[in-house]
């Protein structure tokens, strides 16, 4: 967990939190578990570790569609990878068929949410704007929002604003829908490459770890690069995550009513 007790001074004139949904604050591999034990995928394939080389494979698409100026929906991508990785382990269209392979795809609409992220963003609601700024569809994001029940104030997807991370137009767009300067707004991720991509215009960032992202990425440097870096771990349990960023800015713990 961060040692941090009081609000960095970087962050002391935002108004606004944006974030990332998929990974950040909503946990993904517990309904894609829950879809692959009724499939017909051999028993012989991991399923876990299916889901890390299918998000895995996911990124790798976006950044090289996005080196290329090409745009594919979130769906698209999804479908293409888990295609691919099927293929390499020999399962064809006669093991998963068309429509088993489009519903294990609409599996990543339903998400269930970090155990700290529903209290957590709620807390964080009472002082400042809190909205979702993430690829995708509005279809998917309000899925996701929906099956998981996280609370935010507002949905702002690439289908919706026009651009996919880490285009810099896409957060420059959601910083004018809030009417904000980019020093009062901060990303909220468990991404490296996006919080990269929203300080290069002057947004301030928060970085969440996750047990599911960034494996590949080496924690000491974000540490270094990030306004605040947070442990949201599932080992940390509710107090870290966004519970403990709300502690770090001010929410109070909101009574039950």
């Amino acid at each position: 967990m961060s040692s941090q007790t009081t609000i960095p001074t970087s962050l002391k004139f935002v108004k606004s939190l944006t974030f990332d949904l998929m990974g950040t604050c909503a946990d993904y591999t517990t309904a894609l578990l829950a879809d692959l034990a009724y499939t017909t995928i051999p028993p012989s394939i991991d399923h876990e570790q299916l889901i890390k080389a299918w998000r895995a494979g996911f990124f790798e698409m976006i950044f090289e569609l996005h080196a290329k100026g090409e745009e594919k929906s979130v769906d698209e991508v999804h479908r293409l990878v888990l295609d691919r990785l099927l293929d390499e382990r020999g399962v064809g269209l006669d093991v998963v068929d068309e429509e088993e392979r489009e519903r294990l795809v609409m599996g990543w609409h339903r998400q269930v949410a970090w155990p700290d992220a529903i209290e957590g963003i709620q807390r964080l609601k009472t002082k400042y704007d809190c909205v979702v700024v993430a690829n995708g569809t509005t279809r998917l994001q309000l899925d996701i929002a929906s099956s998981s029940h996280l609370p935010f104030h507002a949905l702002f997807s690439s289908q919706l604003i026009g651009y996919t991370k880490p285009d810099p137009r896409m957060y420059r767009r959601a910083i004018e829908l809030l009417a904000r300067k980019p020093e009062e707004v901060a990303m909220v991720a468990a991404h490296a490459y996006d919080l990269r991509a929203a300080k290069a215009i002057g947004m301030r960032t928060i970085y969440i770890q996750r047990d599911t992202e960034d494996p590949d990425e080496e924690m000491a440097l974000i540490r270094s690069e990030v306004d605040l870096f947070i442990d949201g771990r599932l080992w940390v349990g509710t107090k870290g995550g966004m519970n403990e960023l709300a502690g770090i800015l001010g929410c109070e713990v909101r009574p039950m009513s």
